[in-house]
């Protein structure tokens, strides 16, 4: 009897290790959690896969480990599938399912990957985990559209000496050193003698040197000093996402945002955002679209909003669009989203799941935009990232690439409620401030909006669910950071990295 008990028992060990390290890294995100945890979370997983004999079993590991991951930090998304979307409760939960676990395969293909590599080449096999780990989480940004949320880097955007590696190498830098400082943790609790003690110095010293470099820059401020001065006022209209299509409230919705648009004004402003969709109706064919370019003429200031726009040529579509107004009151940019959220903004492989069209009548199928196409300030330009678009860390530099001086994020999280969502959300936010050394403003219906410095500093940020004209000074920024000029670079070779270090396992074991 006690020899079963003991053979359960350690069956069951390696999963409760593996379900640690995914609650470690649910932890390391907003609402609930901390940053500290992620400098540990995956040590339990490595440790067990340390001694896991098995690729399939090594698979198993990793799904569990990234089934309480994403199944911690995005709960609040079966919600807005039933609340918002049109499904079935049950509908909404399985699918919120699906996507948890489609998401758990990347850090179960690490784990198997990691494990083939250990068994190759023994302990040291734990330091080649930070690319292993990069070339995993890097996939999320390209399979089916794309899903980058809270990419392990972003546990640390609010750590800003550690953040400011991102002006560096982007967010995949910090998720980098951050899986080093957990694989060199892992090294000294299953390594031998005293290559533990080397690996500790080397992992202290690279710490030590990124903090360096972060403090340096945070105190020299020299973009701060730069650029021409921009006043910006930002609208958080706090409209109920039930209302917000409804005729019955279009005026008073539309009264709502011109009225605090005026009062930003009056406070200087000279670029005035809305959020995204701010318009209750579509603004180039509604008459009262009027009344929104009067605003930009009686004021005298730049006017960007969100607002759907249709094309009939060549083909009827839909976009999800940003609009610059002049303060003459006429259109001088315009630009269509690209990144559209599933089974939000559209269906996937819809022609393929016919029966599921029912589930989904309310879903409407938007077009996406093909250029990111910054727009104009006057002489200067800003490039526009709409609503989950700011997660794309390679979109939004294109925006900077093109010219954009200022970046600009408009969005609408009144889907969310209370939850986790928009703190993520606006967490991401902050660190393309950072890989691109520019001012970030935020314009979000019912928040979270805000200013974000170059260094990730936020500088002034709205309360949930307040209606709220938050007026703030900002620069128009030109330079380009090392990010900037290499762009996801890191990444690709930790990919290189990675598939030649599993030929090279492969070779040895055939």
């Amino acid at each position: 009897m006690s020899r079963v008990f003991a053979s359960a028992v350690g069956r069951v060990r390696p999963f409760v290790a593996a379900t640690l390290s995914g609650v470690l890294l649910a932890l390391s995100f907003p609402l609930v959690g901390h940053p500290a945890f992620a400098w540990v979370a995956l040590c339990p997983l490595l440790v067990i896969l340390h001694s896991t004999r098995s690729l399939s079993s090594a698979f198993g590991l990793g799904l569990a480990t990234g089934v309480v991951q994403f199944a911690g930090t995005l709960p609040w998304l079966a919600q807005v599938m039933v609340e918002f979307g049109g499904f079935p409760r049950l509908v909404g939960v399985l699918l919120n399912g699906l996507l948890v676990v489609y998401l758990a395969l990347f850090p179960a293909a690490f784990a198997l990957i990691f494990t083939l590599l250990r068994q190759r080449f023994g302990s040291l096999a734990l330091l080649s985990a930070g690319p292993v780990w990069l070339t995993t989480e890097f996939g999320r940004l390209w399979f089916l559209g794309g899903f980058p949320w809270e990419l392990l880097g972003y546990s640390q955007a609010g750590v800003l000496p550690v953040a400011q590696l991102a002006s560096l190498c982007g967010v995949h830098g910090v998720t980098l050193l951050v899986v080093f400082i957990n694989s060199a943790v892992a090294f000294a609790l299953v390594g031998q003698g005293v290559q533990r003690i080397r690996v500790m110095a080397i992992a202290i010293g690279l710490l030590g040197t990124v903090l360096l470099f972060g403090f340096s820059r945070l105190s020299d401020n020299r973009l701060l000093r730069e650029g021409k001065p921009l006043r910006v006022g930002l609208i958080q209209g706090n409209v109920a996402q039930e209302e917000k299509w409804s005729s019955l409230h279009r005026q008073e919705i539309l009264t709502r945002y011109l009225n605090l648009s005026r009062q930003s004004a009056a406070d200087g402003a000279q670029l005035v955002v809305w959020p995204e969709s701010a318009t209750p109706f579509s603004f180039e064919t509604h008459p009262t679209g009027e009344a929104v370019r009067e605003l930009a003429r009686d004021t005298g200031v730049h006017l960007l909003f969100g607002s759907t726009r249709t094309q009939s040529h060549p083909v009827p579509q839909l976009f999800n669009a940003a609009f610059m107004l002049d303060p003459d009151g006429a259109i001088s940019g315009v630009y269509h989203k690209m990144h559209l959220v599933p089974f939000g903004e559209y269906v996937p492989l819809r022609a393929f799941l016919p029966f599921a069209t029912p589930l989904v009548e309310t879903v409407t199928d938007f077009s996406p935009g093909r250029s990111p196409q910054p727009l104009p300030i006057g002489a200067h330009l800003t490039g526009v990232a709409i609503c989950y678009e700011i997660i794309y860390p390679a979109l939004v530099r294109e925006f900077v690439l093109r010219g954009s001086e200022l970046l600009t994020t408009i969005t609408n999280d009144a889907w969310y409620g209370r939850s986790a969502a928009p703190h993520q959300h606006f967490q991401q936010a902050t660190m393309r401030a950072i890989e691109q050394g520019r001012y970030l403003v935020r314009a979000a219906n019912t928040g979270i909006s805000g200013v974000v410095d170059p260094y990730g500093r936020v500088l002034v940020r709205g309360e949930l669910f307040e209606t709220e004209a938050i007026t703030h000074d900002v620069r128009l920024l030109t330079g380009l950071t090392l990010y900037g000029h290499i762009g996801d670079l890191l990444a690709y070779l930790c990919l290189v990295f990675t598939l030649a270090w599993v030929l090279a396992a492969w070779r040895i074991r055939s």
